[in-house]
């Protein structure tokens, strides 16, 4: 049997050009050396564990890699995640491979100290992780290559001892940790992963999940399996902590597209829309000469001087008039011109000389112009001069503002319909026990011991109605998994939302079932569940589809604080992109708020996360000062109250002494008007 494998070159430089890369094709060319292995996909992705993962699952998945080879990342700085990010995805780590390579390494270098190889399965393929040099990288290989296919044949079977009693095998292999992992898919969607640990004593447990339909692709579940006893779930967080930027890429990455709609200028909802279509003028604005002041239509060379009234314009339909030298007419503002005007001259200019009867009312006969050094085009609007025949009206891109400035141009031109992207239908669900809402107790009632009132839900809906956005109040959940379920297939089948909110239930207790519900009851694709930041950091961000359509989910923190903080700083930017919103410096980059630099009014102590926290801006001694709106620990929902922006607080990591003194220029993120 030939196993098909697949390189992947881990590198920020050679995922932008692969031809700059020596080590994939030194070992393609060493691998066509052996007959039983066949290359399949080359790749390279950047050095970041998101990229790095979803390179190695995809070969797997798409490519139906028995082997996958990746290569770099796996020194000390701190580029080098690669063993991090596999290790991670492992449903069984191949020890014996790394002493293979570890051992081969130290015959040739005593620098094989400065590697770090991982090795091991997912599903049906094995994974190992090379060192990125190209010599590094075939020597280690030539370690297990010899092994590697009967390595692969075991994983496609229940049981090595066939394998073995039919000769396939030199030796026989112990094996610990339980059965082999199978990741295959049917109409039943199952997933089964094993995970052992070795100490003094052994133990293993397994992960089984099953859906109940197909997407016809491999998908790599984390959470836990809510099936089994507390005692023998994860007691750590399985999902890597990725930073911030990471975090934002993922987000504008599987934030889906908008669809395009027909609004109505005269919509109640048609503020906030963005225009997904360039708008031209059909007609000039004005689409006559018009006067811009109550007054006299001359010809300019006339003035001063008196002259016979021969006409009355008003801004109203009627017919074209014509003036000629020695005449004038009068005229009021906006009202189209005789042809042959040459100059408007004010009401304030001019004095009558004589009057005359018309129709029983007394009129104006003859009119004295005072004015003097009159030039063509006084007091016109020139046909056009607002705005051509076939001139670009508003842009694709243009926001719909609540001033009424768009709404009136497209008026003027004469458009009703006008093509937009739809805004997001957002869906607010509070999850937790200990949660009562205010708004269905009686006044002053007392709270029990361990309840409180679910702050939550009503922040984010005042919050979401603010920026233009539907909301649907999806009341409060409690902590049980069928209950979950339940209301998340509601908000997201039957009530149609396109993005779902959570708040609560991200983090690492028995009954915190987001990660689970969403992964193992809603067959979804969690693309991160853990940030490298301060509030938030079990913010998670996932996709599920339904009915052929993209919806996400933020299923985020349950303080309050970090609630409001993960909303401002990752909701809010996917939601802008779903809505048409393009970022103003660059049209691919996600469309996350605006930042300024602030001078710090107080000493910051910082955290080994980077750190967001709620502050006031205003100016002081003509600079952007930012003054803390006080205890900033993440349950204390008074910190947002007041703040105008989040200040973006570097890790202690980065700073010597781990401390911001008062006066260190930071950037902040606007939330609010300063």
């Amino acid at each position: 049997m030939v196993h098909k494998v697949s390189i992947v070159v881990v590198s920020d430089t050679c995922s932008k050009d692969i031809s700059l890369d020596a080590t994939g094709p030194a070992l393609t060319t060493f691998l066509a050396t052996h007959p039983a292995l066949s290359v399949v996909h080359y790749t390279a992705c950047p050095d970041t564990v998101s990229e790095i993962q979803q390179a190695v699952l995809n070969s797997i998945n798409d490519h139906k890699a028995d082997i996958v080879l990746t290569c770099g990342g796996t020194g000390f700085s701190k580029r080098d995640v690669t063993p991090e990010a596999v290790r991670s995805i492992l449903d069984k780590e191949a020890s014996g491979i790394v002493h293979a390579m570890l051992t081969y390494s130290f015959k040739i270098t005593p620098y094989a100290i400065n590697a770090r190889p991982v090795a091991g399965v997912i599903g049906e393929s094995l994974v190992v992780t090379l060192p990125g040099s190209k010599k590094g990288a075939l020597e280690n290989l030539e370690s297990f290559v010899g092994m590697v296919g009967h390595i692969v044949d075991q994983l496609k079977v229940d049981s090595a001892r066939g394998l073995h009693q039919s000769g396939t095998s030199a030796s026989h292999t112990r094996s610990h940790g339980g059965a082999p992992v199978s990741n295959s898919h049917d109409h039943g969607h199952s997933h089964s992963h094993s995970h052992s640990h070795s100490h003094s004593h052994s133990h293993s447990h397994s992960h089984s999940h099953s859906h109940g339909h197909s997407h016809g692709i491999n998908r790599h579940i984390l959470s836990n399996d809510l099936s089994k006893p507390v005692t023998e779930r994860a007691r750590s967080s399985p999902y890597p902590m990725i930073p911030v930027p990471e975090a934002l890429d993922l987000i504008n990455k599987h934030t889906p597209k908008s669809e395009i709609i027909t609004k109505k200028i005269t919509s109640h909802d048609f503020t906030g829309h963005i225009l997904a279509e360039d708008i031209f003028a059909s007609f000039d604005v004005p689409a006559f000469d018009a006067s811009i002041v109550d007054g006299y239509a001359v010809v300019h060379t006339d003035c001063p001087g008196t002259y016979p009234i021969v006409s009355i314009s008003h801004a109203a339909p009627g017919s074209e008039t014509h003036l000629t030298q020695g005449k004038i007419a009068r005229v009021t503002t906006g009202a189209p011109i005789p042809l042959g005007t040459t100059a408007i001259i004010p009401v304030e200019e001019t004095e009558i000389v004589s009057t005359k009867i018309v129709d029983g009312r007394e009129e104006e006969d003859e009119i004295r112009i005072l004015a003097t050094g009159v030039t063509p085009g006084d007091n016109i609007r020139k046909a056009g001069s607002d705005i051509k025949q076939g001139e670009l009206a508003l842009r694709k891109g243009t926001k719909i503002s609540p001033v009424g400035g768009e709404v009136g141009l497209l008026t003027s031109i004469g458009v009703m319909d006008v093509k937009v992207y739809a805004k997001p239908v957002v869906g607010i669900l509070s999850t937790g026990d200990e949660l009562i809402d205010l708004e269905e107790t009686d006044k002053g009632y007392k709270l029990k011991y361990g309840q409180i009132f679910d702050t939550n839900r009503p922040l984010l809906m005042q919050f979401f109605k603010s920026w233009g956005y539907e909301v649907k109040d999806l009341g409060i959940v409690t902590d049980k998994l069928s209950s979950l379920e339940a209301k998340m297939k509601d908000a997201l089948y039957v009530q149609d939302t396109d993005y779902l909110i959570t708040t609560g239930g991200v983090s690492m207790g028995e009954l915190d079932l987001l990660k689970p519900t969403i992964e193992q009851k809603l067959d979804g694709d969690i693309h991160f569940g853990r940030v490298a930041m301060k509030p938030g950091k079990p913010t998670t961000f996932a996709t599920v589809d339904v009915q052929d359509k993209k919806k996400v989910i933020f299923a985020l923190p349950g303080n309050p604080a970090s609630a409001s903080v993960t909303t401002h700083l990752f909701v809010l930017p996917s939601l802008r992109k779903f809505a048409g919103f393009v970022h103003p410096e660059d049209p691919s980059a996600l469309p996350v708020l605006s930042e300024v630099e602030v001078t710090l009014l107080q000493d910051a102590k910082l955290d080994p996360r980077p750190e967001y926290q709620r502050v006031f801006i205003h100016e002081q001694d003509s600079i952007l000062v930012a003054e803390t709106t006080g205890f900033q620990r993440s349950s204390r929902v008074g910190s947002m109250a007041g703040a105008n922006a989040l200040v973006v607080l570097p890790s202690s990591k980065d700073v010597p002494g781990g401390k911001l003194t008062k006066g260190s220029r930071v950037k902040a993120m606007i939330i609010d008007v300063l």
